[in-house]
């Protein structure tokens, strides 16, 4: 079974191109690394719920957008050593990424899969 880690965080509305460039560099990191599959989804469905929702969860503002993304592996162990390679990667460490969302809000974890269709 493969392993995943998932990402919920809001991007603010003026911010959200920025997000898209970060966001492509990084995907192109992580595959080029060896992940599986590299997936970032802005929300287009995600009412604000009455105790619990996506954009609840994040603390999101009226103008700012939800961003569910995940990124696929084929092993806890082969994640722990892609994840290592990009930490250190200089493409993602550029200051031109560093303000485009607030990561105290970013809720993230990994997964591991337990039924694949």
């Amino acid at each position: 079974m493969t392993y995943v880690d998932g990402f919920l965080l809001a991007v603010s509305k003026a911010n959200l191109e920025r997000y898209k460039d970060m966001a492509r560099t990084a995907g192109d990191v992580w595959k080029e690394l060896g992940a599986i599959d590299y997936v970032e989804c802005i929300g287009d469905d995600v009412p604000y719920g009455e105790l619990t929702s996506f954009p609840r969860a994040v603390l999101a503002k009226d103008d700012e957008v939800v961003i569910f993304s995940w990124i696929t592996y084929e092993s806890r162990a082969k994640r722990d050593e892609i994840l290592a390679k990009v930490m250190a990667d200089e493409r993602l460490k550029g200051d031109e990424w560093k303000d485009i969302f607030d990561g105290k809000r970013m809720i993230y974890g990994g997964f591991e899969a337990v039924v694949e269709l």
